[in-house]
């Protein structure tokens, strides 16, 4: 991986945990490894809950049924490129929001954002998106 690649991945992990409205944790998944990049988070977590984070993260973007809904999609309306269909997911848990956003240029390269419940959603989408915006990977 080359070292400018991971400076931004560390600088749009920093910005994002920053920037987005009661941000309490934040990171980037690369989905062709299936590897956690970077993280930043208020809270201590075992090793093993991060792991997953990367594992949920390419099965909402990449599962076999999401796969099957994104070429259904593309072949009724038409489109013939390789882009995915899907470009951002937002979960919510019991206690906080999830907004997974993949990078425009680097499609398999995903942004995570978690933040309390409270988050005003409009503003979340727009700070995070405009940060990812910021970094094009």
């Amino acid at each position: 991986m080359a070292q400018g690649f991971s400076d931004a991945i560390q600088g749009l992990v920093k910005e994002l945990r920053a920037d987005a409205p009661d941000c309490v944790a934040a990171g980037v998944v690369d989905m062709g490894t299936g590897m956690l990049l970077s993280y930043e988070t208020v809270d201590s977590h075992p090793p093993e809950v991060l792991d997953l984070l990367a594992g949920a993260t390419l099965d909402l973007f990449q599962g076999r049924t999401v796969v099957l809904i994104e070429d259904v999609f593309k072949e009724r309306r038409g489109v013939a490129n390789d882009q995915h269909y899907f470009q951002e997911i937002l979960v919510n848990s019991a206690n906080l929001t999830h907004l997974f956003i993949r990078m425009t240029e680097s499609q398999d390269v995903v942004a995570v954002v978690v933040c309390r419940k409270s988050v005003n959603v409009g503003m979340l989408f727009a700070q995070a998106r405009r940060v990812v915006k910021a970094y094009g990977l």
